[in-house]
């Protein structure tokens, strides 16, 4: 699976760690988000551009619009994101 919820502060040897709002490290080449209920996951930054992920961070800015500060927040529940991440693989 691409994502995953957020760890202690793993990350891939080499890897440049950034830091999200919250100052956990997220690793080079992923996004951090919020699912509708809370779960905070790291999406790769390659996936960004599958149609299926286009439309729900369309649906997010809908409903939060383009100002939303910290990190990037999904409207729809873990299980959603899961299946639509596992179908953009």
């Amino acid at each position: 699976m691409a994502w995953w919820k957020k760890s202690g502060g793993e990350s891939s040897p080499g890897a440049s760690p950034r830091y999200s709002d919250e100052g956990e490290k997220v690793s080079r080449g992923h996004v951090p988000m919020v699912t509708g209920c809370g779960e905070r996951v790291m999406l790769p930054v390659r996936l960004l551009t599958h149609p299926c992920i286009a439309e729900l961070l369309d649906m997010a800015a809908q409903q939060y619009g383009y100002g939303q500060p910290g990190v990037l927040r999904i409207p729809c529940d873990a299980g959603h994101f899961r299946a639509v991440v596992d179908s953009a693989l």
